[in-house]
């Protein structure tokens, strides 16, 4: 498996909603740390939309990328069919092999049958660029109606973006949640989180913390996936939250997270 970099690894550097750092990391930047880091992927997520660069950026962005040894893949939040289309055409200019589509709560509100149909052609154009569209179960699209949805379709160029810890949201355990998308997966989001009692008993909280320091079942899921192409990317991303710091306080503690993620993850993934 290729060990990537998620362009959410460095959330707060690039910035997210109101939280915007004087001087944004760019998608080049995550081609240097990528690098540095020593991993053969990134994966440019919908907080970097790759669709606010111009076709010269993109062409200089893919040349960038081979000169570093690294693969590029790309990806958008929600169904959008012309923001799909858009992302299609990036794609083709980036060479990726991966275009992420993360599904959410209005997602679910559309007929699986409906979004099937507009899924169709898109998936056409994605093979035709030598692309598979990886749908990720994100935080309120249930899995099982993804795999009603991927049934649906029933195309080797429609699969699943696999994230190990999402769907607790759509409350899902993650045991459940691999077990049912893993026959699907073609990639994979790795993460970590721990379950903290609250102090007064009061229930506890799900937070992120660096890979294996928490409870995501790390091993078993790679079992699960054995059976996954051997140059599958796993893409590596996590959870820190801002938690009452500042802005500043997280962006410096962004690289150390990601250090020891990554220093794990090539301790495991093969």
């Amino acid at each position: 498996m290729k060990l990537g970099l998620g362009s959410y690894a460095y959330r707060w550097s690039i910035g997210i909603k109101d939280q915007v750092p004087a001087r944004p990391l760019t998608a080049f930047d995550l081609l240097d740390r990528a690098e540095a880091l020593g991993l053969e992927v990134v994966q440019y997520a919908d907080n970097m939309p790759l669709d606010r660069l111009d076709e010269a950026d993109h062409h200089r962005l893919y040349e960038t990328a081979q000169e570093k040894g690294l693969v590029l893949e790309l990806g958008t939040q929600c169904f959008d069919a012309d923001e799909v289309d858009r992302y299609i055409e990036i794609g083709k200019r980036l060479h990726a092999k991966i275009l992420r589509v993360a599904l959410d709560e209005a997602d679910g509100h559309i007929p699986v049958a409906e979004l099937a149909e507009q899924l169709r052609p898109r998936v056409d154009a994605a093979r035709a660029a030598g692309m598979k569209i990886a749908i990720e179960n994100h935080f309120n699209y249930p899995s099982p109606r993804m795999v009603e949805l991927l049934d649906a379709v029933n195309d080797d160029h429609l699969g699943v973006c696999l994230d190990v810890a999402n769907s607790i949201c759509a409350n899902e355990w993650p045991e459940e949640t691999i077990k049912l998308l893993a026959p699907y997966t073609i990639n994979l989001h790795l993460k970590d989180y721990e379950i903290t009692p609250d102090k007064y008993g009061v229930g506890f909280r799900i937070h992120g913390v660096p890979l294996g320091d928490g409870r995501a079942p790390l091993a078993w899921t790679l079992e699960q996936l054995a059976h996954c192409p051997a140059d599958m990317s796993v893409i590596l991303e996590h959870w820190l939250m801002i938690e009452g710091g500042t802005l500043d306080d997280a962006i410096a503690r962004e690289q150390p997270w990601i250090e020891r993620t990554v220093a794990a993850a090539k301790g495991f993934v093969k």
